[in-house]
């Protein structure tokens, strides 16, 4: 057995170093893949990429690679650089921040940050925070329909972060789901129509949307953390320190050439958005956060839509009222364009920018119905606005769908582009093509112990006690420390 077992390492030592030669001799880099690897704080990734693009690997001192070959730098077009791209140059200087495409497009960016996935959570001893794993919640700083945005403390970085608490009974209870959602992920029979998304089937969706997204006008979700046993769902992001680029109505609305370049990074994240065949649904100013770089990110993904092919074809409304297309206000139950949404969205968030206000205002919700079908768009008189900027406004608030004008051809129009002196990165410049699978969706949330496990187990070492624990009265004192209080309206 000792001899087979030596002629099978010298094999294999062999075999080894036969295939290091080869790969040495064509000149790629190799090394042990990320999939299914724990990293070294027990968290995994499941985030894919193309075949082309640049992966990241944690480095250990023990991992056998071959060293990357030096990579050739592509050579840009003689095109005018846009007014973003050239404040990204010279401000780091072969960094473009709409490259998120192969390195054959333009100079390739930094790899997008991992969504983190825990599966290990703490409690802080202190009464005035709750502290889920490393992040310390702090002041509310947003609420919605179905829970609050925190502000967060990270110790491990030292940075703040917005996490998003969604009460999952909220969610199920607003859709009409009173029991248990069904399982993630289940598919419809062939034959069968797909059924609909439960309201937590969405959530999912929307997670393993938003830890595949890349791109510099879209915001990023860091990590997630979800307790089976409790009612809440907790979701970090990037923190926007700034906030929402406009609170609408304002009496302090931007100029002209403001909008412009905050314009300008909606488009291209919508771009981005249709490219990955994503519908937003959703697009207003509240929903468009100012980084502090400067550039905006779309946020809120909660009732966009995905699809296949060339649109989405969608028949319900969803979205906020003052900025619905006038062809989801019918009783038709016809069919319509998704992306035709998103553009007549993105008119009224553009006429918010430079007035302060919605085109179409009533505090009646069926006469505001009536302006947005029949109303024509009036200009104030103040602030005075160009021609060129009237024409687009009209132009994508164009009352039937199929006449009105596509993101690529505002990309194009002479008030976005100055007359073509500063033209937008194109389309394969700054999109490169995301696909969310079914079991990605299905494991989109890494779960964490229960809190009340882990509270129980900490009592008990500190008892020294290890009797029955699940006493009946023991379970009737304990509380939740995920949603103190009235953290959940």
């Amino acid at each position: 057995l000792a001899d087979t077992m030596d002629g099978g390492s010298e094999f294999y030592k062999d075999s080894h170093s036969e295939l290091a030669e080869k790969v040495a001799a064509i000149g790629v880099s190799t090394g042990p893949s990320s999939d299914n690897q724990p990293s070294q704080n027990g968290s995994q990734t499941n985030d894919t990429r193309d075949s082309d693009q640049p992966t990241e690997v944690p480095r250990t001192t023990d991992q056998w690679s071959i060293p990357k070959k030096a990579a050739t730098r592509p050579v840009l077009s003689n095109r005018k650089f846009s007014l973003q791209e050239r404040y990204s140059a010279a401000s780091s200087s072969g960094y473009d921040p709409y490259s998120t495409g192969p390195s054959n497009y333009i100079s390739p960016r930094i790899v997008r940050r991992p969504t983190i996935e825990s599966n290990r959570i703490s409690i802080s001893d202190t009464q005035d925070c709750v502290q889920l794993n490393q992040y310390k919640l702090k002041s509310e700083i947003g609420k919605g329909s179905y829970g609050v945005v925190k502000l967060a403390y990270n110790e491990n970085d030292d940075k703040y972060y917005a996490m998003k608490v969604l009460s999952k009974k909220r969610l199920m209870k607003q859709y009409g789901f009173p029991r248990r959602p069904p399982p993630r992920g289940a598919k419809a029979t062939p034959g069968e129509k797909p059924k609909p998304m439960g309201p937590l089937e969405r959530v999912y969706q929307e997670i393993a949307i938003l830890k595949k997204l890349d791109h510099i006008n879209i915001v990023k979700l860091v990590e997630v953390l979800d307790d089976p046993s409790e009612d809440n769902l907790h979701m970090v992001f990037d923190l926007m320190s700034k906030g929402p680029v406009m609170e609408v109505p304002t009496d302090k609305p931007f100029t002209e050439e403001q909008t412009r370049i905050y314009f300008r990074d909606m488009v291209l994240g919508i771009e981005y958005l249709h490219y990955q065949k994503i519908i937003h649904r959703d697009i207003k100013p509240s929903n468009l956060l100012l980084g502090d770089d400067g550039h905006v990110k779309i946020a809120d993904f909660g009732v966009s839509n995905q699809f296949e092919g060339n649109d989405a074809l969608l028949s319900s409304t969803a979205g906020t009222p003052a900025f619905m297309a006038p062809e989801t206000l019918t009783d038709s139950g016809e069919a319509f364009s998704g992306k035709a949404l998103d553009v007549w969205a993105m008119g009224v968030t553009l006429y918010c920018f430079v007035f302060g206000k919605c085109p179409f205002m009533d505090e009646y919700i069926l006469v505001l119905h009536s302006k947005i079908k029949n109303k024509p768009v009036e200009f104030p008189k103040e602030p005075k606005i160009s021609e060129d900027m009237k024409d687009l406004i009209l132009r994508m608030l164009d009352k039937n769908p199929d006449a009105r004008i596509t993101v690529p051809e505002i990309k194009l129009h002479p008030w976005l582009t100055k007359n073509g002196t500063d033209p937008l990165p194109l389309e394969e410049e700054h999109c490169t093509v995301v696909e969310v699978t079914e079991e990605e969706v299905k494991n989109s949330i890494k779960m964490i112990p229960s809190l009340s496990t882990v509270i129980l187990i900490k009592s008990m070492l500190r008892k020294r006690s290890f009797g029955n624990p699940f006493d009946f009265h023991a379970r009737k004192e304990e509380r939740s420390m995920s949603a103190p209080g009235n953290l959940l309206m």
